[in-house]
């Protein structure tokens, strides 16, 4: 299995999530995409995953949005699954005729959710959005809360609000370079704690998330 991993900033990576295909045996190779850079083919590529990004999928001037989003679709339509998350998710979303908008309520933190079928996990997750999607018709919702959509397969693609990536590593990685976030108040050294202090449960619910991507959407 040849797993592609689009990262949208130099300080995001697969994590949890490239490390639970790898223990299927997947060969993942992580590809850095956006303004600076174009994607390659995905050519031979069985499953795609789409991290998130600090820009909106609906904002009319992230000019390399709509080259991911050909590229994605093209591959949709040669067999190639997509995994979304968060952004990613927004961009599966789209693509699949739904639309994306400003939520009124943003979720940062450690969040549960409630899940809608067996084999997703109530968390808590990890959240950092303030845009929510609104799934096409075709859209299978599998996990919510008040807040927005969590979880939603549209045949045999999945998108996540939330972010199963995460660990101690990421969280530390993001908010080095996140200014915004320490001057919001945000509680980030809990973040950090919660995760390093969950490593185990997080990998358990990383891995079982990609099982049900693999076992249930193929």
């Amino acid at each position: 299995m040849n797993v592609r991993v689009w990262r949208h900033h130099r300080e995001d990576h697969g994590g949890l999530i490239r490390k639970a295909f790898e223990r299927r045996g997947a060969h993942v190779i992580e590809e850095l995409v956006g303004s600076t850079s174009e994607p390659t083919a995905l050519e031979d590529v069985d499953v795609l995953v789409i991290l998130g990004s600090s820009e909106s999928v609906y904002d009319p001037s992230v000019a390399w949005l709509g080259r991911e989003v050909t590229v994605m679709r093209e591959a949709m339509a040669n067999g190639t699954r997509v995994f979304g998350i968060c952004f990613g998710a927004q961009m599966l979303c789209v693509a699949s005729g739904g639309r994306v908008e400003r939520a009124t309520t943003g979720e940062l933190g450690w969040v549960s959710v409630d899940p809608l079928v067996s084999g997703m996990s109530s968390g808590p997750w990890f959240q950092y959005h303030f845009d929510h999607c609104l799934v096409p018709s075709e859209a299978v919702v599998v996990a919510s809360n008040a807040a927005a959509v969590q979880a939603f397969a549209i045949g045999r693609h999945l998108g996540v609000q939330f972010h199963p990536e995460v660990d101690a590593e990421q969280l530390a990685d993001w908010f080095a370079h996140d200014t915004d976030a320490h001057r919001s108040g945000a509680d980030v050294e809990g973040f950090i704690r919660f995760a390093s202090a969950s490593a185990d449960e997080l990998v358990t619910r990383a891995d079982q998330l990609v099982g049900h991507f693999l076992g249930e959407l193929i």
